[in-house]
């Protein structure tokens, strides 16, 4: 099996690249810059993980995303949430959270996209970093969502491109305890919606990504 990897260098890609390269040969990995506010930082990460897995890696610039101005992660005008970390299981907080950061058909068009170059390189599989914690309030990480993504793509791609998620059933407290037998460099992962020096520690992204390395008891170093 040959692979591409969409990669932000959040926790869920990069387990799931760490996984990917036991499970298939990885050609590509891709980052995509589409005005988000942790643009720079996601890329460096990326490229810094894509080294470590001796993985060729490219990044592609999506402009048009700019006039998605409803989303928290591209308007500096949306402000990104800050919730509480009691409150990251409840539901309609989540969904409330979720509803702000939300970006029109970001995983659709992304998959998409790489499921070109898949079909291109030959490879069978597009694989992406879902989870189950955040399924319930985004419905384009839930197991439903890649089924019916995969229905499509035996459609529209000559060679019948799957995705697959390694991370989809699990939380993020079992993602970091999967990516700490894969032996994942913790010290390249970026999983902050903002763009700073530091990942901020209070948007959702770094709420759920500290969690779940205190529950799993990892230290990063």
């Amino acid at each position: 099996m040959k692979s591409i990897v969409l990669l932000s260098a959040g926790l869920d890609s990069t387990v799931c690249l760490a996984q990917a390269v036991r499970e298939s040969k990885v050609e590509l990995c891709l980052t995509f810059d589409y005005g988000q506010r942790a643009a720079k930082q996601e890329i460096k990460h990326a490229r810094a993980l894509a080294e470590h897995y001796n993985v060729t890696h490219r990044v592609l610039k999506l402009d048009f995303f700019k006039h998605f101005q409803n989303s928290a992660l591209i308007s500096d005008n949306v402000q990104i949430p800050a919730p509480e970390k009691e409150s990251l299981d409840c539901l309609p907080r989540a969904r409330e959270t979720a509803a702000a950061v939300w970006v029109p058909n970001r995983n659709g068009i992304f998959i998409n996209i790489a499921a070109g170059f898949a079909e291109t390189l030959k490879c069978q599989l597009v694989v992406t970093g879902f989870n189950a914690e955040e399924a319930a309030a985004f419905p384009d990480n839930s197991a439903e969502y890649v089924i019916a993504a995969n229905e499509a793509l035996s459609y529209s791609t000559a060679n019948g491109v799957r995705v697959v998620s390694y991370t989809q059933r699990l939380n993020k407290t079992e993602i970091v305890q999967l990516g700490q037998r894969l032996g994942v460099p913790w010290q390249h992962v970026w999983s902050c919606y903002y763009g700073g020096e530091e990942m901020c520690g209070r948007c959702e992204s770094c709420r759920r990504f500290y969690r779940g390395l205190e529950q799993a008891n990892v230290i990063i170093k």
